[in-house]
């Protein structure tokens, strides 16, 4: 499969059609708006502490910027760093190859099952997809993605990709699924939170002692050094991380910063975005393999898939300065309400509508750049400063013009447009356009306002009563006025001289 195969999920239709059905589930709007109320108050509570809050986002938008204008140079040092700590860098251009090199180092293990750590990398790729194909089953161990994996469901937010369930849903799913996948839930499971956490506790452990292979993400990795971080909530990852023999990392190249000092920033700014807390409950940070502790063998695999492609547009680019923390979907009043499937992708949220056309072709996703009001409120949320809304009408403009080209003929729309152009172009064509439209929507008018329209107009005036225009234009009173005021003008002028 290629990488746009991946990152968008085929079948699924245009953002609008989505979006109407999603808006039609009263019960998901309903956990929608909880979790991310929940979430952007804590958010917003945690960030008030810090006097130096715009100081952090500012350096971590110069930091990510000067790092993706020098990437090559700093993708380098980091294979280096790597390699002489003791790891094995591998370079995938796309999603098919990433999957081949993964598939690869576990079967040279002689091993039938990993552990996951939570990745949105690796669902970019379909790498859970790919490992079964090769007959590899993948453990998910984050407990959304246990949710996500034992429904066969997607995941439909960045931080919480279970977001769209509720607590009976996901009790149904463990008494249902467990069995299946390793030890079954417990005979009586309830709803309560702490009862489900148990169930997938005992679950996963024994895969955890098992297992001898893991794969994970990363959310930073710094060059100098070869150190790779991986932040979490639950423990999962650090289980991950530590206990198999066998540690193979996909990450991004955008994820790359220059300096192991620079996470000083990044730590920060992260956990308070993401989750509302000060600092993340687990923050793993390894460098290659030490003899005795973890892993004995490292893989860290770099991916492409469309991010050098990005790079190459001076406006899209910033989208790869995205630190995954999910604050600019918890503010967005659109995903608030239609949640994350509605994009068909693997990213979601504003984010998404931004990241996922550059990846794969802003022709094989042309209505996400639209899935947006331009309130800016994903602007200001946003730890590194990515300006979303100008990247989104950025696309917009992209995907305006890769329709036109594909089409034969023009659209009525592009006609239309045309037509207005040629218009405006001249006065006297305006003036006689002006007084064409104020006839005709006086002909249609009833107790001084426009009802119903026949043809496209129809859409807009059935739901809206428009003012019917004045009897006199402003070009009409305009003259008028201007003629009046001449002719005062002169008598005064010729009174004075006589005087």
């Amino acid at each position: 499969m290629s990488g746009a195969d991946n990152v968008v999920w085929l079948g699924t239709p245009a953002f609008p059609e989505a979006a109407r059905e999603a808006l039609a589930d009263t019960r998901l709007r309903a956990n929608l708006r909880r979790a991310t109320a929940t979430i952007r108050d804590k958010r917003l509570a945690v960030t008030a502490e810090l006097d130096d809050w715009e100081e952090l986002r500012d350096r971590a938008a110069a930091v990510k910027r000067r790092t993706l204008r020098h990437l090559d140079h700093h993708l380098l040092l980091l294979e280096k760093a790597v390699t002489a700590a003791g790891g094995t860098v591998h370079w995938a251009a796309d999603a098919a190859e990433a999957n081949r090199i993964v598939t690869y180092l576990v079967k040279a293990t002689g091993e039938s099952e990993v552990v996951k750590v939570k990745s949105m990398a690796t669902q970019e790729i379909g790498l859970n997809e790919a490992l079964a194909e090769a007959g590899i089953r993948a453990y998910e161990t984050d407990l959304a993605e246990l949710i996500v994996q034992l429904g066969g469901d997607r995941p439909s937010h960045i931080l919480v990709p279970a977001i769209h369930r509720g607590r009976s849903e996901i009790r149904e799913i463990f008494l249902r699924e467990m069995g299946e996948w390793g030890r079954p839930a417990p005979e009586g499971l309830g709803d309560d939170p702490r009862d489900l956490a148990e169930a997938a506790r005992l679950h996963l452990r024994e895969k955890f002692l098992r297992c001898k292979v893991a794969v994970s993400g990363a959310n930073f990795a710094a060059a100098d050094t070869g150190t790779v971080a991986v932040v979490e909530s639950e423990g999962n990852g650090r289980m991950c991380l530590t206990l198999p023999d066998t540690l193979i990392t996909v990450m991004g190249i955008e994820k790359v910063l220059p300096s192991f000092a620079d996470l000083d920033v990044f730590l920060q700014l992260l956990p308070r975005s993401s989750t509302g807390e000060r600092m993340n409950p687990y923050t793993s940070l390894w460098t290659g393999v030490t003899e005795g502790d973890g892993p004995t063998n490292f893989h860290l695999v770099l991916l492409d898939n469309g991010r050098t492609a990005t790079l190459t547009d001076e406006v899209g680019r910033q989208a790869l300065s995205c630190i995954r923390c999910s604050a600019c979907l918890n503010v967005c009043p659109v995903y608030e309400r239609t949640g994350g499937h509605a994009y068909g992708s693997v990213y979601p949220g504003p984010i998404g509508a931004v990241l996922t056309p550059q990846l794969v072709g802003v022709e094989n996703a042309a209505s996400l750049p639209f899935a947006s009001t331009l309130c800016g409120a994903c602007y200001d949320a946003c730890p590194v400063k990515i300006n979303i809304p100008e990247v989104l009408v950025h696309l917009r403009a992209q995907a305006v013009e890769a329709k036109r080209r594909s089409r034969l003929l023009p659209t009525a729309e592009a006609l239309a447009m045309k037509a207005a152009g040629w218009v405006m172009s001249s006065p006297k064509r305006l003036a006689a356009a002006h007084r064409l439209a104020a006839l005709g929507a006086r002909l249609v008018a009833r107790d001084g306002r426009i009802g119903y329209l026949p043809g496209p107009p129809a859409r807009w005036t059935a739901t809206r009563d428009t003012p019917a225009p004045a009897q006199e234009s402003l070009r009409a009173w305009w003259r008028r006025t201007k003629a009046v005021n001449e002719t005062q003008g002169r008598t005064t002028t010729e009174e004075e001289g006589r005087r």
